[in-house]
């Protein structure tokens, strides 16, 4: 028996309401008047479950269309502030691979890792097994995907990439405007496979997805200490917040969850559902 399984349903179900609306884990520990560690399991073990279930239910989807994105993040500290003693155990700057059907709303692939060519193949490998249709894909501007999708789908998609260009401001260069970019000024869609409608190359469900990831998860949070300090719980919490986003979230114009939308959920999951996945 899970160690977590000593909290009652309700404590537990308590809990995971604060994690997927955003609450960090020392705010939850004192408005549930649990302990740290308490939480910490409860995140890791429901976390886990959730993958697995997403894993195993979210195939053979009736996905149209699908955009990809990676929304930036780090473990411990970040990227420049690693010592050369713990490069390479977890620290550092992580990136989150998200997909995302701009019909449906829903989330069918994920990946926490780096931001190189060996995470953007791992990840479109994954997003294309769980396809039961010939897709357009649209992606930003980042190399790796061409070879990526060309390995995973060959000719059998229709892919186009859409680059931002953005103007520079005089006073683009000030630390307080850092995460300010410059006004966006125009775009490039560019067909990289098949024949891609240029109506729907665009990759902004997906930039909003971002959004909602920043604001259910404290640890996606800019300039706060509320970030991981361990990859493994990291992605067990976007596991969690992918099941809560698919499964029990209703969306606001869809008026049902994106998983019901497409088809893989019959109800409205509840938090007692994800909960009771770990036992």
């Amino acid at each position: 028996m899970f160690i977590m399984n000593r909290l009652p349903l309700a404590k537990r179900v308590q809990i995971l309401g604060c994690l997927t609306e955003g609450l960090s884990m020392r705010a939850t520990t004192r408005l549930c008047d649990v302990s740290i560690n308490s939480v910490t399991k409860l995140l890791v073990d429901v976390g886990t479950a959730c993958d697995l279930f997403q894993n195993e239910t979210l195939r053979t989807l009736p996905c149209k269309r699908v955009q990809v994105d990676e929304i930036w993040s780090f473990v411990g500290m970040k990227k420049m502030n690693v010592p050369p003693m713990s490069k390479g155990n977890g620290c550092g700057d992580v990136y989150t691979w998200v997909g995302i059907d701009p019909d449906t709303k829903l989330v069918p692939s994920w990946l926490v890792g780096p931001r190189n060519v060996e995470s953007a193949q791992v990840f479109i490998k994954d997003l294309a097994s769980r396809l039961a249709n010939r897709i357009q894909l649209s992606s930003d501007g980042f190399r790796a995907y061409v070879d990526a999708v060309d390995e995973a789908f060959a000719s059998e998609i229709d892919y186009a990439m859409l680059a931002k260009i953005y103007t520079m401001t005089r006073d683009s260069s000030r630390a307080e405007t850092r995460y300010s970019p410059g006004e966006c000024c125009g775009a490039t869609r560019t067909p990289i496979t098949g024949r891609p409608d240029e109506q729907h190359i665009s990759t902004s469900f997906v930039e909003r997805q971002n959004l909602t990831m920043r604001m259910h998860m404290r640890r996606f949070t800019r300039l706060a200490n509320g970030f991981s300090k361990k990859v493994q719980n990291h992605a067990c919490a976007v596991a969690l917040h992918y099941m809560f986003y698919n499964f029990a979230k209703i969306h606001k114009t869809l008026r049902v969850t994106p998983a019901m939308q497409a088809g893989v959920a019959d109800h409205v999951w509840t938090l007692e559902e994800i909960a009771k996945l770990a036992d």
